[in-house]
């Protein structure tokens, strides 16, 4: 028995939605796929830089801050003191876990707010499950300015004397 070819007949309305649903659906199938392979393209070739803040920064003047305060700076995660010897920079952060700690002027302390650990306001621990004191970090007069660098931890018992 010879094959019939059905392939020169005419198509009933049934049929030609059937093959332009499918048609359509192939051409998105495929524009979906050049779309994704353009994008991923794009974002190879783009470069992927991670901007970070700088670690090394002005907080002022000495005259800025009054004998016997506790100045936080939230955004740049950092508490500046000045006692009767000098200025100190200290982190914000808890040694316990990383939290971000809070002044309490009441008090004249440090405390974290997640896990209950109390720091002095010098940055000694008093209490809690902080395993270590607030770090310090470099601070030095610059032209007239406090200049800070984080990326520099000093002593705990740094203090930057500056002749009043």
């Amino acid at each position: 028995m010879p094959l019939y070819d059905d392939l020169h007949e005419p198509l009933d309305e049934k049929e030609a939605g059937r093959r332009r649903f499918l048609s359509l659906c192939g051409a998105g199938a495929l524009a979906a796929a050049v779309a994704g392979t353009g994008i991923v393209g794009f974002r190879y070739l783009s470069p992927n830089v991670l901007y970070e803040e700088e670690t090394r920064f002005k907080l002022g003047r000495p005259a800025d801050y009054a004998v016997g305060s506790v100045t936080p700076l939230p955004r740049r995660k950092l508490y500046v003191v000045r006692t009767t010897r000098g200025f100190v920079a200290m982190s914000a952060v808890c040694t316990h876990l990383g939290c971000m700690t809070q002044f309490e002027p009441a008090g004249e302390r440090i405390f974290c707010p997640c896990h209950g650990s109390r720091f002095s306001s010098d940055g000694k621990v008093t209490g809690g499950p902080a395993p270590r004191p607030l770090p310090r970090f470099e601070l030095a007069l610059d032209d007239g300015w406090l200049v800070v660098n984080t990326k520099r931890q000093v002593a705990d018992d740094f203090v930057l004397e500056v002749p009043a």
